[in-house]
């Protein structure tokens, strides 16, 4: 197999189908060390988590990773605090995704695994054949590599989604979020969700003395327009309650995310097959990327496996499957944008959608039943239907 793209997917993938004794080549257009450097996501379900242990693939996530619980939803100078696991039974796992990715790697490389970095002018030819070909150019020149399937994990600026075709569902939140990663110890145990007229803001700890702080902004705003001092001071006003102050800290990163999200349908074509961002992308609202890039990977490993093994089945609904539950994550989006962009912002962009916004703010937090439901799917316990 052709596994085109070393992120969480494509490494998940590749990892396995080498212990499972399928050969494979990995293909990366950046160098190891940019992709084991690069800063994204950090909060793994416990489902995610235990299915990379299933696979040998979670020995250091397990023994350093901090375990969450709980976090806080800020509004009206008041602490507002869920337990989401004592709702659902799990917790989320903090691990920022490159250490996940260094850790993968590592294990690939050092289990014998074939990867090829910095390649260029990838193409496929003959994906709905039974002997795909995968062309790409490195240092030593080009290359012609023959194989049964091809993963696309090359995420969102790759080049194997567009062999797929299809329709491509794409939301646009009309919102931007300024992205902060801060040399500040955590200001709270768990994540912060601060909803307030000035916009909504929130705190991920990373790890004991790095945080990550997002603030709302305008789509395409300028990261010159926010100082140092600008930053705290929302940052402060927008999550600051009595009893729980924000810590403060040097700025090593301010990037502008304008929120949207997109899903191609089909997931697959011929013996293509797209993992992660090549195929769907959740805006970093509730933290569901990372997590919905793994469940690819143990479904397209398992319907590999099961091809090997005589049973056709799984990878002819492999992009079924994997759409049950991108969507419902994609819906558990819409509605926590909702409540966190909608419900106090003053004055509201859509006074309608502000008072139904507050109407689910109420129902999830004085009803346990609405409170259960909310839990299962935060943490992903319920979302494959």
């Amino acid at each position: 197999m052709a596994v085109i793209g070393a992120g969480p997917a494509g490494l998940a993938v590749a990892n396995v189908l080498l212990h499972r004794g399928i050969g494979c080549v990995l293909l990366e257009a950046e160098s190891r060390e940019f992709i084991e450097q690069r800063p994204r996501a950090g909060f793994v379900e416990e489902w995610a988590v235990r299915g990379l242990e299933a696979r040998g693939l979670a020995d250091k996530l397990l023994a350093v990773a901090p375990r969450h619980s709980t976090f806080e939803f800020r509004f009206e100078g008041t602490r507002h605090p869920f337990d989401y696991t004592e709702l659902s039974g799990q917790h989320h796992f903090v691990y920022p995704q490159q250490i996940l990715v260094t850790d993968l790697l590592a294990q690939y490389l050092d289990g014998g695994g074939e990867a090829v970095f910095g390649v260029r002018d990838v193409a496929l030819d003959g994906i709905e054949s039974e002997r795909p070909v995968v062309t790409y150019r490195d240092a030593a020149g080009l290359h012609e590599l023959g194989c049964d399937f091809v993963a696309g994990c090359d995420g969102a600026q790759g080049v194997t989604r567009k062999y797929v075709g299809g329709r491509t569902f794409r939301h646009d939140y009309g919102i931007g979020w300024l992205a902060l990663l801060a040399e500040a110890p955590p200001s709270a145990d768990g994540v912060l969700f601060g909803i307030h007229p000035r916009g909504f803001a929130a705190h991920m700890a990373r790890t004991p003395a790095v945080t990550r702080f997002y603030l709302q902004v305008p789509p395409g705003d300028d990261v010159d327009n926010w100082s140092h001092e600008r930053v705290w001071h929302e940052l402060h006003a927008r999550l600051g309650v009595p009893g729980g102050a924000i810590t403060e800290g040097p700025l090593v990163e301010k990037r502008v995310l304008d929120m949207h999200n997109y899903v191609t349908e089909p997931m697959s074509r011929g013996r293509l097959y797209l993992a992660g961002e090549s195929a769907h992308l959740v805006a970093p609202i509730a933290a569901k990327g990372l997590n919905l890039a793994l469940n690819d990977a143990f479904l397209l490993t398992a319907a590999i496996e099961a091809h090997y093994g005589g049973d056709g089945e799984p990878l002819a609904a492999y992009s079924a499957t994997c759409l049950k539950r991108v969507w419902q994550y994609q819906e558990f989006s819409q509605w926590l944008s909702d409540i966190f962009h909608s419900s106090t912002l003053d004055p509201p962009s859509d006074p309608f959608r502000a008072r139904l916004a507050q109407a689910r703010l109420r129902r999830l937090l004085h009803s346990r039943p609405a409170a259960t439901a909310f839990a299962e799917i935060y943490i992903g316990k319920a979302a494959d239907f």
